[in-house]
């Protein structure tokens, strides 16, 4: 089936990572800000079928190194195809990507991360033509309903800025479909296992309030899913007993899950981010992050460059986040998920978040609560732990009231002299989470994995620095 393409394609490549040192290109990923992919269902005659077409400079025609703009359009028409499928055919590119040995793909929509590495490029792989050959075949191996398909690859110009725009407003489109439907009302749930690849333990569940972690996939693309390829990826999840409403554990979805995952997780919360989080890829859009200093959470998305608040960068928290783990304190997000009704509900919701870039608050107007909207710091009004204190007193933020000011002790413990904040600790979760955490001593190194530290009080103190002829 892949005798025409220079490199080898099945899924014992799945998984497989490139790292910078390794790659020839880099298609999308964080330093390029427009990127896509996308799968249209057309009429049969607007579909030319087996057409495979580059626009823009071709793979052999990119410089080594470079970091570039990337489109991927597949359109697709069949008797049986509805746009109802749309998102579930779309979430296939990633897995039939990674099929490819050399070719790393990471996320989806509009967040794409494509990796291609040196060695496959030197064997041949050097056009876009022939990672649609084999992306046009594992669909149409695997998905008898695709009758005519045509994949189109861009990497720059006019219609690249077109296309981007067009798909921006198509995934909307069918987010806004999905909302309105609550948890409540069905009595199936689904899951995706779309990334255990990646992550072996992790296993996606996907309700209407509830939104896949990458955000390609809502409950009624998993139902769709779930019809279409009965034996595929995506599937069925019975509730059962609702154990917990306000937290989001159901008796089905425990079970599910530690059938899945082998034993390793046993129990999820789906509005919750202790406890037994929901557990996560490296596909989700955004992580919810504790904040312990004030009590609160904060979000990132992977467009945001620069450190948060808490002065961690995007990738960094990433590491705490995905695997599959369930860490208490680190909950990998869609973006769609931040406008449902069951946000982080058992946490307090939207009422429990202080911190997130500009971007997704704004792209978010309307869905969080008037009356804490203002109140929630961005990096514009906040970039270190000191001056988000400080707006989120000034501005009477819901977390503050839970807050225990305790001025005497703060002067005993930090001096007149050396200033520091101080707060007692009464929140739901421990004051500081860490995948793994070092600890020197001794002559020895111990390492804690999955580490939660639980504190009456945490005080946050100035670091001394010295000048030349003494200390300060």
């Amino acid at each position: 089936m892949f005798e025409d393409i220079p490199v080898e394609v099945g899924l014992v490549f799945e998984g497989e990572r490139i790292r910078k040192e390794d790659m020839q290109v880099e298609l999308g990923g964080p330093k390029v800000d427009q990127k896509f992919e996308i799968v249209l269902v057309r009429s049969p005659d607007a579909v030319e079928d087996g057409k495979i077409s580059v626009i823009g400079p071709d793979l052999k025609d990119i410089p080594q190194g470079s970091h570039i703009p990337f489109g991927i359009l597949v359109e697709v028409a069949g008797s049986r195809l509805e746009e109802d499928l749309e998102g579930v055919l779309e979430r296939r590119i990633h897995e039939y990507m990674n099929y490819i040995q050399g070719v790393m793909h990471l996320n989806q929509r509009y967040d794409i991360w494509i990796r291609v590495g040196k060695k496959s490029f030197a064997k041949g792989l050097d056009s876009f033509t022939y990672i649609g050959k084999a992306i046009e075949r594992l669909y149409r191996s695997e998905l008898a309903l695709i009758e005519k398909i045509q994949i189109t690859f861009l990497t720059g110009g006019d219609e690249f800025e077109s296309l981007y725009r067009a798909a921006l407003e198509r995934y909307e489109t069918r987010d806004a479909r999905a909302r309105g439907l609550s948890d409540e009302e069905v009595d199936t749930f689904y899951g995706c296992a779309l990334c255990q690849s990646f992550a072996p333990n992790h296993i996606c569940v996907i309700t209407p309030e509830r939104y896949a972690n990458c955000g390609a996939i809502s409950w009624f693309d998993g139902r769709a899913a779930a019809r279409m390829d009965p034996e595929g990826p995506i599937f069925p999840i019975s509730k059962e007993i609702c154990i917990d409403p306000e937290k989001g554990e159901y008796s089905g979805i425990n079970e599910h899950a530690k059938k899945r995952s082998m034993g390793e997780v046993n129990r999820v919360y789906l509005y919750s981010g202790f406890g037994y989080p929901h557990t996560s890829c490296g596909c989700f859009e955004a992580i919810a992050f504790y904040i312990p200093e004030v009590e609160g959470f904060g979000i990132v998305h992977r467009r945001f460059s620069g450190p948060t608040v808490n002065g961690l960068p995007f990738s960094t928290l990433a590491d705490s986040t995905a695997g599959g783990r369930q860490v208490e304190g680190f909950h990998g997000i869609s973006l769609e998920y931040m406008r449902s009704r069951k946000f982080l509900r058992a946490d307090g919701g939207w009422n429990s978040i202080v911190w997130m870039p500009k971007e997704i608050k704004e792209s978010l107007t309307g869905f969080i609560p008037d009356d804490v909207v203002e109140k929630i710091a961005t990096e514009a009004d906040a970039t270190d732990m000191q001056s988000l204190e400080e707006f989120l007193r000034k501005t009477g933020h819901p977390v503050v009231e839970r807050w225990s000011t305790q001025a005497d002790q703060d002067e005993e413990t930090s001096g007149p002299d050396q200033g520091g904040m101080s707060y007692s600790h009464g929140g739901q979760g421990p004051v500081f989470v860490a995948g793994e955490l070092p600890i020197t001593t001794g002559g020895v190194t111990i390492i804690l994995k999955n580490a939660k530290i639980f504190a009456e009080k945490v005080i946050i103190r100035p670091i001394e620095k010295e000048k030349k002829g003494g200390k300060q």
